[in-house]
């Protein structure tokens, strides 16, 4: 094969170019259009920082599947201050069949129910396998205040920052025999952002109360209890980001789709305006008053 010279090389890449070049001598400027390219130019800009905004942002994507782990236990984390005496009340922790899961894993502390001025007002923005939590008391009726405040109450894995539903509920009552319950579906989460990925849990809560008389027929035991169900599907929360490539396109989009819509727009606009000043006599199709001279020059 013959072998192409610099010189024809480059005219062969000329003869392909797709973008002529037209004459400096054809183009004619005018105010509408530098108007409109004004606008254009301030348009694509406004769009460009917008879109750059929206290429910064994240968003959560939620999918939902089978949960297949069966083996693991699941851990709960719960710290609950009730109005009474540590010697007097007990915790544990029961499945279905009522057969004692734990209650040597929680730990006691004597402290005051009532909070602090600078207390109540950390709590108030907070918003607020199966088995249940019950937490009782060993001396008289007479002396029962369950009473109580859940400063959090999770399960799984702790995120800090996280809040949950019952994190600063506060509960109090003025009668002995008060039975409280908080049912809970637990759904397994496995959380993957930028900055954490765990698996945890997230959970849903109804509440009831109500006073124990066995004379009236409400029977029942006095005490706080937490049921709980874990539900069989788990959710996988991530974080997407927009890739590099689509925020390039969604660029060029930008930029193209402001040109030809204003090309054609400053078109349509030009097509009217000469429409109606033809229509009218107006500016450039306005007729002219003839002169003397051209009067002299007809035949």
């Amino acid at each position: 094969m013959r072998r192409l010279t610099r010189g024809k090389a480059l005219s062969l890449v000329r003869e392909l170019d797709a973008f002529p070049k037209v004459s400096d001598s054809y183009v004619e400027t005018s105010a509408s259009g530098g108007t409109v390219s004004l606008i254009a130019f301030v348009a694509i800009a406004l769009l460009a920082v917008l879109e750059f905004f929206v290429y910064r942002d994240t968003w959560m994507k939620y999918e939902y599947e089978v949960d297949k782990d069966f083996s693991s236990k699941l851990r709960i984390n719960i710290d609950i201050t009730v109005a009474m005496k540590c010697q007097h009340v007990g915790a544990d922790i029961l499945d279905l069949a009522e057969t004692m899961i734990t209650s040597s894993g929680l730990h006691y502390e004597p402290v005051i129910f009532e909070l602090t001025p600078q207390q109540r007002l950390w709590q108030r923005p907070i918003h607020h396998p199966q088995g249940h939590a019950h937490i009782a008391a060993f001396v008289s009726h007479n002396t029962y205040n369950f009473s109580h405040r859940i400063d959090h109450l999770s399960f799984g894995e702790e995120i800090p920052g996280v809040i949950s539903p019952l994190d600063g509920t506060e509960k109090i009552t003025f009668n002995n025999n008060q039975m409280f319950q908080y049912f809970i579906t637990v759904v397994p989460t496995r959380l993957n952002t930028r900055k954490i990925s765990a698996d945890t849990h997230q959970f849903s809560v109804t509440e009831r109360e109500r006073l124990i008389n066995h004379a009236a027929g409400s029977h029942g035991v006095s005490g706080v209890f937490v049921k709980y169900d874990t539900s069989s599907l788990m959710v996988t929360v991530s974080e997407q980001h927009m890739p590099l490539g689509q925020f390039l396109v969604r660029l060029c989009g930008i930029v193209g789709g402001v040109f030809s819509t204003t090309g054609m727009l400053h078109g349509l606009l030009g097509f009217c305006f000469d429409a109606i000043c033809c229509r009218f006599k107006l500016g450039i199709y306005r007729p002219r008053e003839e002169s003397p001279d051209d009067a002299a020059q007809r035949p």
